[in-house]
């Protein structure tokens, strides 16, 4: 009876555990997501000190980081030149970019942003090759 015992222990346990080895794969199959923004600043001073600095925190409070940009940095390849300000971010997956958003960076990009500069803003989801 014991053998009996311990078997189905064994089994539940490795339900148990392969059931959160799916949970953890399905977590980790959502891509990473990258918001590029094309930034024409009309008034430096006033875009770094009132919507910059508070942006960045809001950018970091949501997980994101970012990976590349600033004034004046960028290489136009085709078309037409970009903005004097490109930056782009990357987050966690897209619900992670559209709970930032949702969550007061749409807002702070349309009360605050506008008032210094024309704002272009798209996220993209990342590769998972």
């Amino acid at each position: 009876m014991k053998s009996a015992l311990k078997m189905t222990a064994a089994i539940a346990g490795g339900l148990l555990v392969g059931g959160g080895g799916v949970q953890l794969l399905q977590a980790q199959s959502k891509p990473p997501a990258y918001v590029v923004a094309e930034i024409a600043v009309k008034d430096k001073k006033g875009y770094d000190e009132n919507y910059l600095n508070a942006t960045a925190k809001d950018i970091s409070n949501h997980g994101g980081t970012y990976v590349a940009g600033g004034y004046d940095k960028t290489l136009s390849l085709v078309g037409d030149p970009p903005p004097n300000r490109v930056v782009i971010l990357q987050f966690a997956n897209m619900d992670a970019v559209k709970a930032w958003r949702d969550q007061g960076g749409l807002d702070m990009e349309n009360t605050v942003g506008t008032k210094y500069a024309k704002f272009r803003v798209f996220a993209v989801e990342g590769e998972t090759r």
